[in-house]
């Protein structure tokens, strides 16, 4: 530390996370939409806390601002995708696509085989994408909607989608954590990836099989009239077509292409618009509300449908609820969320506490076993702490670099490691920038699905099981190790 600053002691750097679990808890307790401000003002509330024991050992308000600056820029990126999730989901709303996807997968999914397939579904998707919140957004809001039709809770429907997406968005090579994740560590990406299968294909396989018991054992209250009541009612709203499904092609196209996720978003939001002014124009006048020529009724509606809430009338009240969208209005509380995530973060990074901490956990690092554990560990902490699943993998891999190769250890098993805890936990934290987006996304709350997204549950755990078992963990052999030790 610079002169006239003191070394932060593990008690100072764990009070501000002791208050924040502890007005967290408070707003469990006393609130029912904790998403729509108390947890927000949590975060706030225990930033206040970690500045003032900050400027107390010797940290100036500028270093705390410019951390604070630093951490909110760090999730701009996902604050621009969010506002873009939410335009996209309303122009595809209007547009016909996602209702044509909802119309074909009640055609054909049957109540039984129904997680299975949407865990399935969103994991090939996923991995061809290498985006789970891409996936999500789309695919899965659809998913979503047959789910809700077809009876079958929403924590379970949920937990099936997000554990498919994010099972591909780690074993993609398009996927941006899969390659910072090798980055960070030391190794490329392919290495890491078919590392990756040791622990990723049981703990998938795992997921899928409690997804297809659930489905032949759990009596789902499915009412085939009800159904039916849906299809004919989204038939008679909509136009639907075939061509309608160029759209969802595109944007997969075009993200297999590489091009990134802002663009990419951006520009199936207006083929969206696009195709809901040729095929559904009877749906573009009733979301517009006025009269006068299809020029001005156009501009209002493909306005509506991108920065705000859209209701669109049909037959049939539970496809009301299936096509009512909120567009970008609707994700600006999940983004007060990220942003108060962000500037806790900032302010526990400026003071060394969240370093401090997890210096504290290296002190139980005896084996390999240990050493997997508290990678995993520290990558669950900082989802929860800095509220940012590239913070996860970022920190952790710094920290933990030079241990693993002190330790004789190729650096597969740390970026291995800081995926299977680091990726796929961020959706599982409510204040999470993965957990606030995917449960304003799918409607869901956090805590509803956490229980059913197994994947995600089981992945750190395997991680863990693997390494006791001592299996296929990969060491530098004593010649490689004297060639580091020269280098170094």
């Amino acid at each position: 530390m610079q002169q006239g600053k003191k070394y932060p002691t593990l008690f100072q750097a764990l009070i501000p996370l002791v208050f924040l679990i502890a007005f967290l808890f408070l707003n469990v307790k006393f609130f029912e939409d904790t998403l729509s401000g108390a947890n927000q003002m949590a975060l706030l509330l225990a930033a206040s806390i970690a500045g003032i024991i900050a400027a107390w050992i010797g940290i100036s308000w500028k270093e705390i601002q410019d951390s604070i600056v630093r951490s909110i820029g760090s999730a701009m990126p996902s604050i621009l995708i969010l506002f873009l999730i939410g335009a996209l989901a309303g122009t595809w709303m209007i547009s016909g696509v996602v209702p044509i996807l909802i119309y074909y997968g009640l055609e054909i999914l049957n109540p039984k085989i129904f997680l299975f397939a949407a865990i399935t579904i969103s994991a090939i998707v996923s991995l061809a994408t290498g985006s789970s919140w891409s996936t999500i957004a789309t695919i899965g809001i659809a998913l979503m909607g047959i789910g809700r039709t077809l009876g079958i809770h929403d924590g379970l429907v949920a937990g099936a989608i997000i554990s498919g997406a994010y099972f591909g968005d780690k074993m993609s090579p398009l996927s941006d954590t899969t390659n910072l994740a090798p980055a960070m560590a030391g190794t490329d990406i392919f290495t890491h990836i078919r590392y990756m299968v040791i622990t990723t294909t049981p703990s998938m396989l795992i997921a899928m099989l409690i997804f297809l018991i659930i489905g032949f054992t759990f009596h789902f209250p499915t009412n085939h009239a009800d159904i039916a009541d849906v299809m004919n009612a989204l038939n008679n709203t909509f136009h639907l077509s075939p061509i309608l499904l160029i759209v969802p092609v595109f944007l997969i196209y075009i993200i297999v292409r590489k091009v990134p996720p802002v663009p990419s978003l951006l520009a199936a939001t207006l083929i969206g618009v696009v195709f809901a002014l040729i095929f559904q124009p009877q749906v573009v006048r009733e979301v517009a509300g006025v009269t006068g020529n299809f020029a001005k009724i156009s501009w209002i509606a493909s306005m509506k449908a991108m920065f705000g809430p859209v209701e669109i009338s049909t037959s049939n009240h539970v496809v009301n609820d299936l096509v009512a969208t909120r567009g970008m209005a609707g994700m600006l509380n999940t983004i007060w969320l990220i942003i108060s995530a962000m500037i806790f973060g900032g302010v526990m990074e400026s003071a060394g506490f969240l370093m401090r901490i997890t210096q504290s956990i290296l002190k139980f690092v005896h084996n390999t076993t240990t050493l997997i554990a508290s990678t995993a560990a520290t990558c669950v902490f900082f989802n929860i702490t800095a509220s940012d699943q590239y913070i996860s993998i970022v920190v952790p891999g710094r920290m933990f670099a030079k241990t693993y190769r002190d330790r004789g250890y190729k650096p597969e098993l740390l970026s291995r490691t800081l995926e299977d805890a680091g990726t796929v936990t961020s959706v599982l934290i409510p204040w999470n920038t993965g957990g606030a987006t995917q449960s304003t996304v799918l409607g869901v709350p956090t805590l509803t699905y956490l229980p059913y997204c197994f994947f995600n549950l089981i992945s750190p755990f395997m991680s863990v099981f693997i390494a006791s078992l001592n299996y296929k963990i990969r060491r530098y052999s004593p010649e490689e190790m004297k060639k580091i030790q020269e280098i170094k």
